[in-house]
């Protein structure tokens, strides 16, 4: 059977996915128009829909697509400007998702987003409002704006698709994801996420400065305002969820498998780390690998894998110590050097 990328009766995606040549650096590119019945081909038109918005970002495209095959949260971090909030827009309009957007500034309170019981006066009764939390993709803008009291309101919900709000736990549409955007920590009005926050995003991304052809393209393709409004859905959210279930399907050999424990093992000890990846970061770690063998139309992963999403999944993870950080050591260089010394797995 094909793949149906708008059906919400999709056929069953378990059946094997075909085996492609194993690809030395990166993310492969698959060849030739996409098919719309297949259920890569669906895939492949999602990421030409982003790749139409975010001009010259194929990579960081597809670790946005790698988040979203293995259901975790994506945190953006960069300068204004770059296309951060519009990446994220585009997804949820080409998922067709119930979408909510939140501006994160320093007056939020917790029940501004998780919603709060509104007092009836015709009655006397309390009825409970919920708050833009209840939806498939939540775009938390600027969420190091925010107190880290109001951060905290995500926790729960990032972590077990729920809030426990006034002592009631109000279960969250399945799948829930949140993209998050967050300028730099020095930037004037920013409160840092708090390491329990950041160990709740499976990535964190760097979108970039476009390059110098690149940026006199999107002044050409912006020349004519495009109507957000007119992208049309690529896949529903129920195809979602079963493409989360095949690459939980992924097969990862045990020797691939223990290469990623050691990977994890080195940041705990690391002279330079005052705090390595938690066995959360693992976990994630471990499911993101399979996202990414599957993005790459595999139904097994390979050490590339593992290596290509070390640096995404595991840096924002890492505490640096002061020696560190006075050094103008990076987190992505403690985790290049570990990546070289640790053996791979043949």
């Amino acid at each position: 059977m094909e793949f149906s990328a708008l059906s919400s009766n999709s056929p069953d995606l378990a059946h094997s996915r075909p085996k492609q040549p194993h690809h030395a650096t990166g993310l492969p590119r698959h060849a030739g128009p996409p098919q719309p019945g297949s259920r890569q081909g669906a895939i492949d038109l999602l990421r030409n829909r982003l790749n139409a918005a975010i001009r010259g970002k194929e990579d960081t495209i597809d670790i946005l697509l790698i988040s979203l095959l293995a259901g975790g949260s994506v945190l953006m971090e960069d300068v204004p400007g770059v296309g951060k909030t519009t990446l994220a827009k585009t997804l949820a309009k080409a998922l067709d998702a119930e979408f909510r957007r939140v501006q994160f500034t320093p007056d939020l309170l917790p029940s501004d987003i998780l919603g709060a019981s509104i007092y009836n006066p015709a009655d006397g009764s309390f009825n409970f409002k919920k708050g833009p939390i209840f939806c498939s993709i939540l775009l938390a803008d600027e969420i190091n704006r925010a107190s880290p009291r109001t951060q905290s309101a995500l926790l729960e919900a990032m972590s077990e698709e729920q809030a426990t709000i006034e002592g009631v736990r109000h279960r969250l549409p399945h799948p829930f994801l949140v993209l998050a955007t967050q300028n730099p920590v020095d930037f004037h009005g920013t409160y840092p996420l708090p390491e329990a926050q950041l160990d709740r995003f499976l990535v964190l991304l760097r979108v970039g400065y476009p390059d110098r052809n690149m940026e006199v393209e999107i002044l050409y393709d912006r020349a004519v305002e495009v109507d957000e409004h007119e992208i049309e859905p690529i896949l529903s959210m129920q195809s979602v969820i079963q493409l989360q279930t095949e690459v939980r399907n992924v097969r990862v050999e045990r020797s691939i498998a223990e290469y990623m424990v050691d990977l994890v093992a080195k940041t705990r000890i690391h002279p330079l780390l005052k705090l390595g990846v938690s066995p959360r970061g693992s976990l994630m770690f471990f499911r993101a690998v399979q996202a990414c063998a599957y993005l790459a139309g595999r139904d097994y992963a390979v050490p590339d894998d593992v290596q290509r999403m070390s640096g995404y999944v595991l840096a924002h993870r890492l505490v640096l110590t002061p020696k560190a950080r006075y050094g103008s050591v990076t987190k992505d260089q403690i985790i290049q050097e570990i990546v070289k010394q640790l053996p791979v797995p043949t």
